[in-house]
């Protein structure tokens, strides 16, 4: 059944199928795992845009973990999709997985507090089960893994290149999603030695319409919190610097790699740089309720970086990126989908 939320991402997935060349994938199937995520919710809509406009696509095999909600049950009907539920850290299961033309492995617990809740199955999302999922590329195929900003970890000067990794050691409390990342690009890089198109899209911060209601990132939380409990209270003084990126512009990124990507690492960032507490005053501004900041002496979650922040220039230069989605207009898009994600699920 067709919801508001659904009509959220299909109009901003017709802003991404304008700009991108799906002509790669007539006749091809592609995998993606993690498909019921934010970023899955949105490469499915662009995928059916692309279907119905006339790219001829064999097959698009969508990989969960939990059952997906309404909304994305809708973005699947109308094409030749094939859902397939299951733990991709079981070999057994991964074993059976069709192959694919093209894949995109989007799976490995994007948010912090679930990531550090399940540090071994993080570890093994981004390393054994990237490797196992190279079995399921047809030869001459394209696999695009999903990294991450974390690694830049432990440095001081934003904004960070491609050629720059982080400083952390391994008993950092995000080590597990930190060094399975950093493990997956090695993975990576070891299959384009052999001649395997496969490349890193290092993603950091985006967000938008697409999530589900026990999201925990920031900006969903706080967005929940202004909605629900009509006030928004900090953790810390949120002085902590984050540059934002919607998750049209993410996604646009993320099909220009996978389709005309040379290089083997990518950074996925935006523009909108702001402090936490102004992310905060922004949203309660929006929604109109009150913003409440601790003294300094209370801490946030343990081991989150002081500045996130990304060199773009390499994707500028390649795919011609210059124009970003702002955070007023991104933030207004994210309350409406949560704002209709809460009376849906009410």
């Amino acid at each position: 059944m067709k919801s508001i939320t659904a009509d959220l991402i299909i109009q901003d997935s017709e802003i991404i199928v304008k700009k991108i060349d799906f002509s790669q994938l007539n006749g091809k199937s592609i995998l993606i795992t993690g498909a019921s995520g934010l970023i899955g919710h949105y490469l499915v809509a662009c995928l059916k845009r692309a279907f119905l406009q006339g790219i001829k696509i064999s097959k698009i095999i969508l990989v969960v973990k939990s059952d997906p909600t309404n909304c994305f049950h809708y973005l699947m009907e109308n094409i030749p999709a094939q859902l397939i539920k299951g733990d991709l850290t079981d070999i057994d299961f991964l074993s059976k997985l069709p192959k694919a033309d093209f894949i995109i492995h989007a799976a490995g617990y994007g948010q912090p507090g679930k990531f550090m809740d399940n540090q071994i199955k993080t570890i093994s999302l981004n390393t054994i089960t990237t490797l196992k999922i190279f079995e399921k590329l047809n030869d001459g195929g394209k696999y695009l893994f999903l990294s991450t900003s974390e690694l830049y970890s432990g440095l001081t000067t934003p904004p960070y290149r491609e050629g720059q990794i982080g400083t952390t050691n391994t008993d950092h409390f995000r080590s597990c999603y930190i060094e399975g990342k950093r493990c997956g690009e090695a993975i990576i890089n070891a299959f384009r030695a052999k001649g395997v198109d496969a490349k890193s899209a290092r993603l950091s911060l985006a967000y938008g319409p697409g999530t589900r209601t026990d999201d925990a990132r920031v900006i969903n939380e706080f967005i929940k919190k202004a909605l629900i409990e009509q006030r928004i209270e900090l953790k810390d003084p949120g002085l902590s610097m984050r540059t934002y990126l919607y998750i049209t512009d993410a996604v646009e990124i993320i099909f220009n790699i996978l389709f005309l990507g040379k290089e083997g690492v990518y950074n996925v960032g935006g523009e909108s740089r702001t402090s936490i507490i102004n992310l905060a005053n922004n949203i309660g501004t929006l929604i109109g309720i009150p913003i409440f900041s601790p003294s300094s002496e209370n801490k946030g979650l343990v081991g989150a970086p002081d500045d996130v922040y990304l060199d773009m220039t390499r994707v500028e230069k390649e795919f011609g990126k210059t124009k970003y989605i702002s955070l007023q207009e991104g933030l207004e898009k994210t309350i409406e989908w949560q704002r209709h994600l809460y009376k849906e699920n009410s």
